[in-house]
């Protein structure tokens, strides 16, 4: 692990938005690649000891990724990610929900909006996840959501190290 690596987690419960900057010591050709690419998400986006599983992902403006997060137990839960907007390498927004095993989705989601910038060999991502209302937000903190997405950086930042010494 780099821990001269940018991490930073803000909560601001006033605007209903998390905001969530870090650094990869990593291109971001295989960073972009990471968090858009089914194969290589489902190896760190959930936090141990869950796994992640897609069931379909159409990285495209209209497309979606349907998957679950999966306990030890097999305890699913499912969530729907529709792409708004892409600029290939530097951008993507989309709307999350979560959804039962049938896709269908929950009332409230969360607008989430990834910009990816590298310099130095370093690819910085900023996100920015805003909430339709504030009880989804105080939902997703209640069930882990700090603790979860800081683990899955972290997993995250293991795997690019193994994927860029290939």
């Amino acid at each position: 692990m780099n821990s001269n690596l940018l991490f930073d987690f803000t909560v601001d419960k006033t605007a209903k938005k998390v905001f969530i900057t870090r650094e990869f010591d990593a291109n971001q050709s295989l960073v972009w690649d990471a968090f858009t690419t089914a194969e290589i998400l489902d190896q760190w986006v959930a936090p141990k000891p869950w796994t992640s599983k897609t069931k379909y992902m159409n990285f495209e403006v209209g497309g979606r990724r349907f998957y679950a997060m999966v306990s030890p137990e097999g305890l699913e839960r499912w969530a729907i990610q529709q792409y708004t907007s892409i600029s290939p390498k530097t951008n993507f927004k989309m709307f999350n929900t979560f959804a039962d095993k049938d896709e269908n989705p929950e009332s409230s989601g969360s607008d989430w909006d990834y910009t990816f910038s590298e310099q130095n060999g370093k690819t910085k991502v900023s996100i920015v996840v805003y909430n339709e209302s504030l009880e989804r937000m105080e939902k997703m903190i209640e069930m882990g959501f700090t603790e979860g997405f800081k683990m899955s950086m972290m997993n995250l930042e293991n795997l690019l190290a193994t994927l860029s010494e290939k």
